[in-house]
Formats: structure tokens, C-alpha cells, sequence
């Protein structure tokens, strides 16, 4: 069973047809959507600000969402895919955004709808991710704009992850 706690008194809350991994752990100030998924060992860490996560969302193996201290929240929009063993800390992630496996967006970015932050890339303090672009590297920049077939796969990729999730038996 994941780990659920409550910190300073706050616990988090679920939507409707929420899929936990079983060593999945979610803390504190955290707000996720409908349809929405934590896996294998991914940690959501509302101890220190408030999280907020969207409709339809997957927080895959091995990621990690955190805020900062009296700093900066994290808010995560709609439909939104953070990959295995990604950072999002403190920043705002926009509706139909891939965050690809061990990208790292660092606070107060704002990653704009329809974009793609490659794998590896690392989003630095206060960039701002314009809509439909992908941006990657150390640190991330823009290479191009997301094509119509690769803003399918936001959609794709959530609707699948809501299909994965009915796979694993709730009892065992």
C-alpha cells in the first residue's frame, strides 16, 4: 500500500479513480486530480508548500515533486506526463506537457502548454517554456516546436497511463 501521511496536520487528497503504486509516497499539502497516477517509488512531497496536480496525470517510476519552503508551490496542469526519475520542484507545469525521464524544472520555471522538456534537460530558476515548444539540454533551451503528431502523444501518453493503472489488481 502506498505511503499516505498528513503533515502539520494536512493530508493529501484524491480524486475520483486515483492509482497509487504500492511504495508510491504522497505527503501533506497535495491536491491531485481525477484519472490521475503515482508509481513505482515516486515521491510527492507537499511538506513544505502546497502541490497541486491536475485531471489525468502520471508521475511515473522513480519521480520526484517537490516545492520550496515559503517559496514556491508546485502546480501541475492537465493531462501532463512527468517521466521515470524526473524533478519538478517548485515551478508551474501548464496543460498537455511531457517531462521527459531524469529532466529536472527547478523553481518558479513555468513550462507553457503543449511543450516537451527533453530527457535530461535541465530547466533552470525562471525559465519560462513557451507553449508548444520543446526545450532541451544543460541548461534547456528551445531546439523547435512540437509537431502535430508529437502533441498527440500528450494525449496518448495520459489516456494510456489511466489504461496501465486498471491493470494492477487492487488486492494484491
Amino acid at each position: 500500500m502506498a505511503l499516505i501521511k498528513s503533515v502539520k496536520g494536512i493530508k493529501p487528497v484524491f480524486g475520483a479513480n486515483t492509482f497509487l503504486a504500492d511504495n508510491a509516497t504522497v505527503v501533506g499539502d497535495v491536491v491531485m486530480g481525477d484519472e490521475c497516477s503515482v508509481w513505482f517509488n515516486a515521491v510527492v512531497r507537499g511538506d513544505v508548500h502546497s502541490i497541486r496536480i491536475g485531471n489525468r496525470c502520471n508521475i511515473q517510476d522513480g519521480a520526484v515533486v517537490h516545492c520550496t519552503y515559503q517559496k514556491a508551490s508546485t502546480t501541475i496542469g492537465n493531462y501532463v506526463s512527468i517521466a521515470h526519475n524526473a524533478i519538478v520542484h517548485g515551478c508551474t507545469i501548464e496543460d498537455k506537457v511531457l517531462i521527459g525521464m531524469g529532466a529536472i524544472v527547478m523553481d518558479h520555471a513555468v513550462i507553457g502548454t503543449g511543450s516537451i522538456i527533453a530527457a535530461g534537460a535541465i530547466v533552470l530558476q525562471n525559465t519560462k517554456v513557451e507553449p508548444g515548444s520543446i526545450y532541451a539540454g544543460n541548461p534547456a533551451r528551445k531546439i523547435k516546436e512540437v509537431s502535430p503528431e508529437q502533441a498527440e502523444v500528450f494525449m496518448r501518453t495520459a489516456t494510456n497511463y489511466v489504461m496501465y493503472a486498471t491493470w494492477f489488481d487492487p488486492e494484491n
